[in-house]
Parts: C-alpha cells; sequence; structure tokens
C-alpha cells in the first residue's frame, strides 16, 4: 500500500506560480515513476509530468517550460513548480505513482487560475 498526499493548490492570478507537493508514504520502495495528472471541469483526466526515480522527466507539450518536476529522495516528495499560468491549467491536479500496473492516486488538490 502506498499513500500519496497533495498540497499546495490554490487561487492565483494568470502569470502567477504555485508549488505543488506530493509525500508518499506506505511501501514507497516499489515505487520507480511518480507522476502529476490533472482533470479540468468536463474534461478527462491528462497527464501532466512524470519523473523516474532516476530522475528522468517527461512533459506535456502543453506545460513545456513552464513546469518543472522535481524529487526529493529524502523526503519521499515529488514537487510540480508551475510557472506563467494560464487560465486553462485550471484544474484539479493529482498525484499518481504506478506500482506493478496499479496506479495509486492522491486526493488531488485544486489549481485555479484567475484571468
Amino acid at each position: 500500500q502506498v499513500q500519496l498526499a497533495e498540497t499546495g493548490g490554490g487561487l492565483v492570478q494568470a502569470g502567477g506560480s504555485l508549488r505543488l507537493s506530493c509525500a508518499a508514504s506506505g511501501s514507497i520502495f516499489n515505487i520507480n515513476t511518480m507522476g502529476w495528472y490533472r482533470q479540468a471541469a468536463g474534461k478527462q483526466r491528462e497527464l501532466v509530468a512524470t519523473i523516474t526515480s532516476g530522475g528522468r522527466t517527461n512533459y506535456a507539450d502543453s506545460v513545456k517550460g513552464r513546469f518543472t518536476i522535481s524529487k526529493d529522495n529524502a523526503k519521499n516528495t515529488v514537487y510540480l513548480q508551475m510557472n506563467s499560468l494560464k487560465p486553462e491549467d485550471t484544474a484539479v491536479y493529482y498525484c499518481n505513482a504506478p506500482i506493478f500496473g496499479y496506479p495509486y492516486w492522491g486526493q488531488g488538490t485544486q489549481v485555479t487560475v484567475s484571468s
């Protein structure tokens, strides 16, 4: 079992920044890749960024150059630094960790970007 807890969401004006955190606990030794997904109202959940245990990162085209995913192994925490936020970034952001094919999810944190 793995537990994921996101923090850091909120309301920000367009052009602003936020940093999301995802703290992992439980059987974290089985985690290889962690990621951030988001789901806007009325839309499907979509990949934002992922990071492997080796530090390799992957980003959705819509956030490249604006968002940065990173991790602190000592704290078992993954971060998502979001800069130059746009209204279309408004969504619930979820932390994800697939383990042996099973996707663990956090409870989500709301990010709202006002124009």
